[in-house]
């Protein structure tokens, strides 16, 4: 199934929307990120998933593929894992995909699958003040 959850990343100091396309196929169990990520958010396959395992959640054996659009926007850092899970939970159909529709979802996650503090918060406060009801 595939999942679509909104995000948001910094460059410099805007930020700057993020679509995180999720879709879970079967196949070999494979976890692959594209979209043009950094070294910090390929690492955030290992915080996703022993966040979701370690919260109780099952971690799915399939290939999961994450889309992080617009393609041309570089993203860094780690603030983009709580969305990754999410729409990891909304491609399983843990989580229902309208409940998101006009949220966005910050955060990086520790391996207990806490949410950690994440810098640029006024950014992203000030680029999803019109149009979105929720910053996570």
């Amino acid at each position: 199934m595939l999942a679509m959850v909104r995000s948001a990343a910094l460059v410099g100091l805007d930020a700057h929307l993020v679509d995180v396309e999720v879709d879970i196929s079967g196949g070999l169990p494979q976890f692959s990120v594209v979209g043009l990520p950094d070294a910090t958010v390929k690492e955030s396959r290992d915080r996703v998933r022993s966040a979701l395992k370690n919260t109780g959640f099952h971690f799915p054996a399939k290939r999961i593929t994450v889309n992080l659009a617009p393609a041309g926007v570089k993203k860094e850092g780690s603030g983009l894992d709580l969305a990754i899970a999410i729409g990891i939970l909304v491609a399983e159909e843990v989580i229902p995909q309208s409940v998101l529709d006009r949220s966005v979802l910050v955060g990086e996650l520790s391996l207990d699958g806490r949410v950690k503090p994440i810098t640029g918060a006024l950014s992203f406060a000030l680029t999803c003040r019109t149009g979105y009801d929720l910053l996570l």
